[in-house]
């Protein structure tokens, strides 16, 4: 393989990063991973995205720094496209079903910490320091409890979030049962494209398919397992289990 000189800055359990290291690793395309620390990455993050953002995925080239797992795949597309994943003759078709999808990964993601956050502030010190030095391990375990509330306000972690962020996965869940009951195996078209990424992708921190080496891990299950628990027999979730089972592979993140 070809030496990476896209880098692509990640925390290691955000469904976005899995998106786009997802469609980079479908596309053959080489990169380094940077798994980012939370707190730690504000800075680096604010400097690189150029958008007074804090967010990850970020992906660094030598042309350009993007900030934003659909402005990403935008930039692969018009850098390297055609893409398979985002095929010409159903290029809207792909898109609406990326939107719809990338609007409930902070839904997913309140749904989850609400879950966790509480008996599970462990295993979520063990998150979020699993790529830390040990300053800054020791810095996130000193303060804890403030990152906590900080991160409980901007997520709107609060019993109208809560019940909002369930109403929202749920459509979603709805909606791509219904595909399925249509009999379609994919959700843009009748192949396999960014639309299914980012839907098993946005979803698999509610199903937990093996091949993540997070979403796996019984200790995750058991911290989140009032969100989990919610869709876990679905066939929505099942689908997303499949896919990656078909299409993913086991994940390394480095």
């Amino acid at each position: 393989m070809p030496e990476a000189d896209y880098t692509l800055y990640t925390f290691a359990m955000s469904h976005y990063s899995e998106k786009i290291r997802w469609s980079l690793d479908h596309l053959t395309l080489p990169y380094r991973e940077v798994c980012m620390t939370p707190l730690f990455h504000i800075v680096p993050a604010l400097k690189m995205g150029g958008r007074k953002q804090t967010t990850v995925p970020i992906l660094v080239t030598p042309e350009a720094s993007i900030q934003d797992s659909a402005r990403i795949l935008g930039w692969l597309e018009e850098h390297h496209g055609p893409l398979d994943l985002i095929p010409p003759d159903i290029h809207d078709e792909v898109q609406a079903v990326e939107a719809r999808f990338n609007k409930i990964g902070r839904d997913v993601a309140r749904f989850l910490y609400a879950a966790g956050f509480g008996e599970g502030d462990d295993y979520i010190i063990k998150l979020w320091t699993d790529h830390a030095s040990k300053a800054q391990a020791f810095v996130i375990r000193h303060t804890y409890p403030a990152i906590k509330w900080s991160f409980k306000r901007q997520l709107k972690i609060n019993e109208a979030g809560i019940a909002r962020a369930r109403k929202r996965i749920g459509d979603e869940i709805t909606w791509l049962e219904q595909r399925l009951d249509e009999g379609h195996a994919f959700l843009a078209g009748d192949r396999f494209t960014v639309a299914d990424i980012t839907a098993a992708s946005l979803l698999a921190p509610l199903a937990c398919p093996d091949e993540h080496p997070v979403y796996r891990e019984p200790q995750y299950k058991s911290t989140m397992g009032d969100a989990i628990e919610a869709w876990r027999d679905s066939t929505a979730l099942q689908w997303v289990r499949d896919l990656y089972k078909q299409h993913r592979g086991e994940i390394k993140i480095q």
